[in-house]
C-alpha cells in the first residue's frame, strides 16, 4: 500500500481521547505521478541518438501507434481481410484512451465516455456494432444499445450557491432575462442540428470532413465564440460561464480563444439517438474508452487468429527506402534495443508534433510545422481509489458527472456508477479532470513539469475539496495523476482553413497520416475517421469526404 500523510484536527492527543483523535484524523493520500509518453517525447525533440537496429521485420504494413486512430485502422484493415500489417504500439496503448487498474477496480486515463454517434459517424456506428454494443439497427436512425453501457441517472449536477442543481446550465435561479437567453441558445443549437449549407452538406457533422463548406458559415472561424456570443447578445453570465466550461472540457482551452465555429460544433454536430435512451445519452464505461481500445484489439486477434501484429516499441525513424518506408523502433527494457521493419506502406498514427520528429521533412507533404502546428493544451487525469463515499446532502445524490459551477477544474465523474443502480459499492473511483487552461499551454507543461506531488494533489482536488471539503480525504485512500503535456489540439480561431492539415488529409502515398490532429481537435469519432480513411486508402477504396 502505498504511503501516506497525516493532518491532525483540531483536537490534540494531548486533550482529547482516542476515540476523538481517530474522528478528527484526516488522511491525504500521496500521489503517484505518471508521465506517459514524456520521455520518448522529450528525446525526440532533443535529437537523442538511438543504438543500432539489432533486428528487421517485414510488413506490407506498419501502423506507427496504438491509439484510437491507429487501432482503428488495423481494425479495418483486418475487417476487410487485409492481415499483413503491424502495430508499432508507441509509449502507451490506447493513448488518450487508456485505463488503470487498481484492487479490482478500472478507471480511465484519459477519454471517459462516447456520445451516441449519428448517422454521419457509421464508422463509429459499424465498430460499436461489430462488438455487440450495438445490438441491432446501426443504420437506424435510432439504434439499440446494450443498456449496461448507457450512462444510468442521475447523470450529471452542478454545485452552485452551496447547492447541486440537476443539468450543467443553470435554468433555476438565474434573472428571467438570463433565462430567456438560455432557452434561446438552446433553440438555436436545436435548428443548427439539421442546418444545412450551399453545398447541401450538413453545417456542422461529425465527422468534421463532412461538414458544409459553405464560406458563409465558415466565417464563423475567424472570431472567438466568446466574440460571438456578445455579437448575438448572449450576455447571461451562466451562459458565458457554461459555454467556457464546454470549450474547455472539449477544447482544454477557454471559450475566448477557441474558434466560434468550433464551439457551435460542439452542440450541433451531436445528434445521436438511441431506441432505448433518451436524448443527451452517453455510452460509458467504468474505464473509459479504454474498452473500444480493448474491444479492437480483441477482434483483431481474432481475425489474425495471434497477437504478434501488436508489437512493443516507439517508432524514432522513418526513412524512405526503395521498398518502401524503413521504420526504425526503439523497444523497451532495462537497455533499450532498436529493430527496423521495412514496409511498402506507413501509416503515422501518432500526434504531429511527433511525426515531425520521426519523418525526414514532414514539409514534403505540404504541411510546415513552424506555421500549420496546432495548440495543444495540457491535462491532469486524477484517479481518486475511494474506500466509501463522502456525505451527500439530503436529496442531493452523487451522479455520474459532478461539476462545480465557477471551478478552476472539470468536475469528476464516478467510475462505479453503473454499478450504483444495484447497490452501492463498497470502494469507488472518483476521476477529476483539469484542463490547466488558466495558463498559456506552455506555462502549463512548465508548472507540471516542476510541480511537487503534493502540489499537483492540491490542484486534483480543488473540485472535490469544494464539494466536500477536507472530509473528502477522509475516503480517498490512494491517487494516481496522469499528466497529458500535449493531450489535445484546441481548434483556435483559423484552423479550419489550415493548409497544411489540409494537406495532410491528402496524403495517398507510402506515407499515411492517421490522427485526431488531421482534424484540428481531439476526440473518438475523429481519430477513428482518419484511421478508417487511412485503411480504405490501402485497400484502395475512396474517402468518404471527396
Amino acid at each position: 500500500m502505498r504511503r501516506r500523510s497525516f493532518l491532525l484536527g483540531a483536537a490534540t492527543a494531548a486533550t482529547a481521547g482516542a476515540a476523538g483523535y481517530w474522528r478528527s484524523r484526516i488522511v491525504e493520500t500521496t500521489a503517484d505521478v505518471r508521465y506517459p509518453g514524456m520521455q520518448a517525447g522529450h528525446a525526440l525533440r532533443d535529437g537523442a541518438s538511438w543504438p543500432q537496429p539489432t533486428a528487421s521485420l517485414r510488413h506490407g504494413v506498419a501502423i506507427l501507434g496504438a491509439g484510437v486512430a491507429g487501432l482503428s485502422c488495423a481494425w479495418k484493415l483486418a475487417r476487410e481481410g487485409h492481415t499483413d500489417f503491424i502495430v508499432v504500439q508507441g509509449p502507451e496503448f490506447a493513448g488518450n484512451a487508456a485505463a488503470g487498474r487498481r484492487d479490482g477496480l478500472d478507471y480511465p486515463l484519459g477519454a471517459h465516455y462516447l456520445p451516441l454517434p449519428s448517422l454521419a459517424s457509421s464508422h463509429v456506428r459499424e465498430m460499436l456494432s461489430d462488438f455487440g454494443i450495438i445490438e441491432r439497427g446501426a443504420g437506424d436512425v435510432r439504434p439499440y444499445y446494450d443498456e449496461a453501457v448507457l450512462a444510468h441517472s442521475p447523470q450529471e449536477r452542478l454545485l452552485r450557491g452551496g447547492r447541486w442543481e440537476d443539468g450543467l446550465l443553470p435554468m433555476a435561479g438565474v434573472p428571467e432575462a438570463d433565462a430567456a437567453q438560455h432557452r434561446r441558445f438552446l433553440a438555436w443549437v436545436e435548428r443548427l442540428r439539421t442546418e444545412t449549407g450551399s453545398d447541401g452538406r450538413k453545417v456542422f457533422s461529425i465527422p468534421l470532413a463532412l461538414s458544409s463548406r459553405d464560406p458563409a458559415w465558415r466565417a464563423l472561424d475567424a472570431i472567438t465564440f466568446k466574440q460571438w456570443l456578445e455579437r448575438e447578445g448572449y450576455s447571461s453570465p451562466a451562459l458565458h460561464w457554461y459555454l467556457d466550461y464546454c470549450c474547455r472540457d472539449d477544447y482544454g482551452a477557454r471559450y475566448d480563444v477557441v474558434s466560434a465555429w468550433a464551439g457551435l460544433h460542439y452542440f450541433a454536430s451531436r445528434d445521436g439517438h438511441a431506441a432505448n435512451a433518451g436524448e443527451g445519452a452517453v455510452l460509458t464505461w467504468p474505464g473509459g474508452l479504454s474498452v473500444l481500445a480493448d474491444r479492437m484489439r480483441e477482434a483483431i486477434t481474432r481475425k489474425l487468429g495471434h497477437a504478434q501484429w501488436l508489437a512493443a516499441g516507439t517508432a524514432v525513424r522513418v526513412q524512405d527506402t526503395p521498398s518502401g518506408p524503413l521504420v526504425t523502433c526503439l523497444a523497451p527494457g532495462p537497455a533499450p534495443t532498436a529493430y527496423t521493419v521495412q514496409t511498402r506502406r506507413t501509416v503515422c498514427a501518432m500526434p504531429l508534433f511527433v511525426a515531425q520528429r520521426i519523418l525526414p521533412d514532414i514539409r514534403a507533404y505540404g504541411y510546415d510545422p513552424a506555421v500549420h502546428a496546432s495548440s495543444h493544451a495540457p491535462w491532469m487525469v486524477s484517479n481518486f481509489l475511494m474506500d466509501g463515499y463522502p456525505a451527500e446532502a439530503p436529496g442531493e445524490p452523487l451522479s455520474w458527472d459532478n461539476v462545480v459551477y465557477g471551478g478552476r477544474a472539470l468536475g469528476y465523474v464516478v467510475s462505479t456508477h453503473q454499478l450504483l443502480r444495484v447497490a452501492p459499492s463498497p470502494r469507488s473511483v472518483f476521476t477529476a479532470y483539469h484542463a490547466l487552461s488558466a495558463r498559456t499551454p506552455q506555462a502549463a507543461r512548465e508548472w507540471l513539469a516542476a510541480a511537487s506531488p503534493e502540489a499537483l494533489r492540491a490542484e486534483a482536488a480543488t473540485d472535490l475539496i469544494a464539494a466536500y471539503g477536507k472530509e473528502f480525504w477522509r475516503h480517498a485512500r490512494t491517487l494516481e495523476i496522469t499528466v497529458r503535456g500535449h493531450a489535445m489540439a484546441t481548434p483556435l480561431c483559423g484552423y479550419l482553413s489550415n493548409a497544411g492539415l489540409a494537406a495532410l488529409r491528402e496524403v495517398d502515398g507510402p506515407v499515411l497520416f492517421a490522427h485526431a490532429d488531421l482534424s484540428g481537435y481531439s476526440v473518438f469519432e475523429e481519430a477513428a475517421w482518419w484511421g478508417v480513411v487511412a485503411a480504405g486508402r490501402i485497400l484502395g477504396q475512396a474517402p468518404a469526404q471527396a
